[in-house]
């Protein structure tokens, strides 16, 4: 299909799945579980880290995580005692465990405490989003920190596509007026996103020849990057939805 004719049929696809009843199977319901601006952001950063794996296990595991906070994010993570960060001991997802968890939190309270929050840190002008989720990775660490828990934050910078956290900076940054994403941070445009790229957009974006190379890795990000902004300068990640659902739900 020529460019109109792909630009007609992810405008349709992405329509198809940018609805609420997305939210019933992704783990975006998490976040939407809550209201205040501060308890969504930390309920889908955690989400989104560990996103990886059956998306049932990665809900089930996510709502875990709201449980052992009391189902209070924010309050957790700013007021928690030693005590309670004991008592995550146990929590486990895939290879994030509850020492992951635990300098997590404390990871946040620092970002919150010392660097005016989440959104602050992403929210540079000056550098492209790529280069501030690795210096947001570069502060998250300021902390003491296990080298192992550093793996669960990728940095764009050392080749690395990010596919959760560019995930997750979709879910605050888009305002889709569908009631998926979230739109709550509006300091920094959806055209410096870049498209949670994984197995299955990347196989659809190679059969839709949007990607070329074959590895899921920063250059092809770069590259799908590039020519869903072709196809919409201003909302190039709204095509993550048509993407995956192509994908995942359709078998593409």
């Amino acid at each position: 299909m020529n460019a109109s004719e792909l630009k007609e049929f992810l405008d349709e696809k992405v329509i198809l799945y940018n609805n609420p009843n997305f939210i019933e199977t992704d783990p975006i319901q998490i976040p939407h579980r809550f209201e205040s601006k501060e308890d969504i952001e930390i309920a889908a950063f955690l989400t989104a880290t560990i996103a990886w794996g059956n998306r049932k296990m990665i809900i089930n595991n996510a709502s875990k995580m709201m449980t052992l906070m009391g189902n209070s994010p924010y309050d957790f993570v700013m007021n928690h005692s030693k005590h309670q960060l004991e008592d995550l001991d146990g929590f486990v997802h895939r290879t994030f465990n509850s020492v992951d968890f635990q300098t997590f939190i404390i990871g946040l309270k620092n970002i919150y405490t010392n660097h005016n929050g989440l959104e602050a840190v992403f929210a540079s002008t000056e550098k492209t989003m790529q280069e501030n989720i690795s210096e947001f990775k570069r502060l998250f660490f300021e902390i003491p920190h296990s080298n192992r828990t550093t793996k669960h934050i990728s940095d764009p910078l050392q080749g690395s596509a990010a596919k959760r956290i560019n995930m997750f900076l979709r879910w605050m940054v888009r305002q889709d007026n569908c009631g998926v994403d979230f739109g709550i941070w509006k300091s920094i445009s959806p055209s410096k996103l870049s498209c949670p790229l994984d197995v299955h957009s990347g196989n659809v974006a190679r059969r839709l020849n949007l990607l070329t190379r074959k590895q899921n890795d920063a250059k092809a990000l770069s590259e799908l990057d590039t020519n869903l902004k072709l196809l919409d300068q201003n909302d190039p990640v709204k095509y993550d939805f048509a993407l995956f659902g192509l994908g995942v739900f359709e078998g593409f």
